[in-house]
């Protein structure tokens, strides 16, 4: 059965102003390479959830491989995404483990699985005409943006664990787009992490401790979720989880938009799609133990710096991950990259995101001149970079959940005022 890209040009060299679109690709080797970077670049953050929240690493890993591999065939190639770690289950999860155990958050996990894939459906039913009516590119743009800048602490406190091998990643990261011409040029965030990786090395900052006693194959840990008709205490926990779709729909609007400001408008139609692969992906990790899913701001940066959009990279990094779950001893190798590797490349990662926003916004030329847009992106912005938190009893909202409500709200009011008064 024939592949279903096609060879970019003579599938070595890129020129400088090319984009390799999602249904292309460049030959293996180099494919596999680009693969290799998508994963180093989901890696800190899809690790980085299980590591706070208590749950198993290597099973959040292989769920996210399957999950985007998932993904690809129900987006049929089109849209190059890689599905990691959602941040906004940190708080419900971490609450729910506390009061009910890990089973009741598998639970949670999957009831917002459920809702987001009811949500798909109905978009792919219905058309994403309502969900471009709730969030213009004033606001998409800013919910795009908030998403990479409420980042910032986490870049931030991983380079001050270490702010050598952290500066020396970065220079390399910046260094390389622009010493090395093609491709070489283009896979700078991986060979800023092996140059970190090495500097790492030769400061002592690496513990190969853990590799010597790893089996190179093995299933990691699976967990099912409690179930609410035996325990219906469980229940009581949703409050808590189901506010997670709001914000697993805004960063997958997020990304779709992102991915069509770099590629091309038709990719705004696989809305529905992604939304549905998404919360089926976050049902099978909520059903084997894996933390839920979203698509990965990470793996945008990679592509705005590469600007290498092709679905085939994607599927070797699905199954780079699928691998590394199934293997603690290749885990437990990468998870030694310290924590100054992955600051360094994070603070260049995390910016790209939220650089994409702002290209929104220049892209569909946002009148920054009205108050409407002024006010929506300036109060977004801030509520995302100071990570605002809002509790009501159980529930917990953070800066992404908060930003992206109030980007809604205020767009929304503020014109609906504006016509009523004749003021606009």
């Amino acid at each position: 059965m024939a592949l279903p890209w096609t060879l970019h040009g003579d599938g070595k060299t890129v020129g400088p102003t090319d984009v390799v679109a999602p249904g292309e690709r460049l030959n293996w080797p180099i494919t596999i390479g680009i693969g290799a970077q998508h994963v180093v670049a989901m890696f800190g953050a899809t690790f980085l959830v299980p590591l706070i929240t208590g749950f198993p690493p290597s099973t959040t890993i292989l769920f996210s491989g399957i999950g985007t591999i998932l993904f690809l065939l129900i987006t049929r190639n089109k849209l190059p995404s890689y599905l990691g770690s959602s941040f906004a289950f940190i708080a419900p999860i971490t609450a729910a483990v506390a009061t009910a155990g890990m089973g009741s958050a598998l639970f949670g996990i999957l009831a917002v699985g459920v809702l987001l894939a009811v949500v798909g459906a109905i978009v792919q039913f219905t058309g994403a005409g309502w969900i471009d009516a709730l969030m213009p590119p004033v606001v998409s743009g800013a919910i795009v943006a908030l998403i990479g800048f409420n980042l910032a602490p986490v870049a931030k406190a991983n380079f001050s664990l270490a702010p050598l091998t952290a500066l020396i990643t970065l220079a390399a990261v910046i260094l390389s787009t622009v010493l090395f011409r093609g491709i070489l040029g283009r896979l700078s965030i991986f060979l800023g992490v092996i140059v970190g990786y090495i500097a790492a090395v030769i400061q002592g900052e690496v513990d190969f401790s853990a590799v010597g006693d790893a089996a190179w194959v093995g299933l990691p840990p699976l967990t099912l979720p409690t179930n609410p008709f035996e325990n219906p205490a469980v229940w009581a926990i949703l409050p808590a989880f189901l506010p997670v779709v709001l914000v697993l729909i805004a960063e997958n609007v997020g990304h779709i938009r992102g991915v069509a400001q770099m590629t091309d408008s038709s990719v705004n139609k696989l809305t529905g799609r992604a939304l549905l692969a998404d919360g089926l992906a976050t049902v099978l990790a909520g059903f084997g133990g894996g933390s839920g899913t979203t698509t990965y701001g990470e793996n945008i940066g990679v592509m705005a710096a590469t600007r290498i959009y092709s679905t085939a990279a994607y599927w070797v990094a699905g199954i780079t991950a699928v691998l590394l779950g199934l293997s603690p001893k290749i885990g437990a190798v990468i998870s030694t990259i310290p924590a100054g590797v992955l600051g360094g490349v994070t603070t260049a990662l995390y910016g790209l995101i939220g650089i994409i926003g702002v290209k929104i916004w220049l892209d569909n030329k946002v009148d920054f001149s009205k108050p409407v847009n002024q006010f929506t992106a300036a109060t977004a912005l801030i509520i995302g970079i100071a990570d605002y938190t809002f509790s009501a009893g159980t529930l917990t909202f953070n800066g992404i959940a908060l930003g992206t409500v109030a980007a809604i709200v205020i767009y929304h009011l503020m014109t609906w005022v504006a016509r009523v008064r004749r003021t606009a």
